[in-house]
């Protein structure tokens, strides 16, 4: 009876260890912003980052950092974009001045699209790990089918302060990189070196690998099925820096399909889910590459729909 008991006692006590470790949850840790915290490394923008941002402003120049989105443009499957303009109350022969009493003529405008589609933020919520997400969410607890109930677009503040741009491709010594080139924590440090970039908390750093100007519009297939772009032990170096985002000219920030080892945007686990920083992507980088951009004034102030996990961006460069 004796040894029945032992037998009895062994899986309940292994129940209650188990029952221990799933409760205190070892892996993860509150953000250092603290257990309620939503907005992750938009606690960098200060008033004296935006201040000190706005002294790179010498030339008065301006660049949209967003690409033009088009209906039908290659997307991340299964996403898509259809635009319809449309004259609502004018078909049929009526005018403006059966509505209006004057001869107005208007156009509106239907959009379908997924906000993940071309020039895109990708907010804390967009992307976990076993189900959990940055600051310890679980999705099954705030991801609604009518839109996030934490973690949510709208609660990104304007993003402002200084940007940084490395032009890999330029360090490589190509017009573009190729089709899942890694870029190594040591090609950063070194491409920084060599164009006089230095890192600092809060910078928005974007990478240049001429992948979209290459191919976006030459050979769309190839620009959606894989790109080039950080390996996961640079995304880990990356985080190290403490940046507000991280983004490139790549619809993926992460080289695709990734090199032996690698997991497949395993950077947005560790930017995002991990660290609370932000993704760009497909960022509008060609220009600030050609005139030896490096260090500009960024600003993002993006639309503030309520629940969503991504949303479609124009930020702007200025220098």
């Amino acid at each position: 009876m004796k040894n029945t008991m032992h037998i009895l006692q062994i899986p309940a006590f292994l129940g209650l260890v188990l029952a221990f470790n799933a409760w205190s949850d070892p892996v993860c840790a509150p953000s250092k912003w603290g257990a309620n915290d939503e907005i992750g490394a938009a606690n960098y923008v200060t008033q004296d980052q935006v201040i000190l941002a706005s002294k790179l402003i010498k030339q008065g120049k301006t660049h949209p950092l967003g690409i033009v989105i088009e209906p039908g443009m290659p997307a991340f499957p299964p996403r898509y974009t259809r635009l319809q303009v449309v004259q609502p109350g004018q078909q049929f022969g009526l005018d403006g001045a059966e509505i209006y009493g004057w001869e107005s003529s208007y156009n509106d405008d239907v959009l379908q699209m997924w906000l993940g589609s071309g020039p895109q933020l990708d907010g804390l919520g967009h992307m976990g790990e076993s189900g959990q997400f940055y600051n310890c969410n679980q999705g099954k607890d705030f991801s609604d089918i009518s839109g996030l109930t934490k973690l949510g677009i709208e609660k990104v503040p304007p993003l402002v302060g200084r940007g940084v741009l490395l032009n890999m491709a330029q360090y490589y010594g190509v017009d573009a990189m190729s089709a899942g080139q890694p870029i190594s924590s040591a090609d950063i440090k070194q491409a920084a070196k060599l164009q006089g970039v230095e890192f600092r908390q809060g910078d928005v750093i974007l990478f240049h690998t001429g992948w979209t100007d290459a191919k976006l519009k030459s050979d769309p297939d190839l620009w959606v099925s894989t790109i080039p772009g950080v390996s996961n032990e640079a995304a880990v170096y990356l985080a190290s820096l403490e940046p507000m985002a991280v983004g490139a000219d790549t619809w993926g920030l992460g080289a695709v399909p990734p090199q032996e080892g690698d997991k497949v945007f395993y950077e947005h686990i560790t930017l995002l889910k991990e660290n609370g920083i932000f993704i760009l992507e497909t960022m509008n980088t060609g220009r600030l590459a050609d005139e030896e951009v490096n260090e500009f004034m960024f600003v993002l102030g993006q639309a503030r729909l309520k629940g969503a996990v991504q949303m479609i961006i124009n930020p702007v460069a200025l220098w």
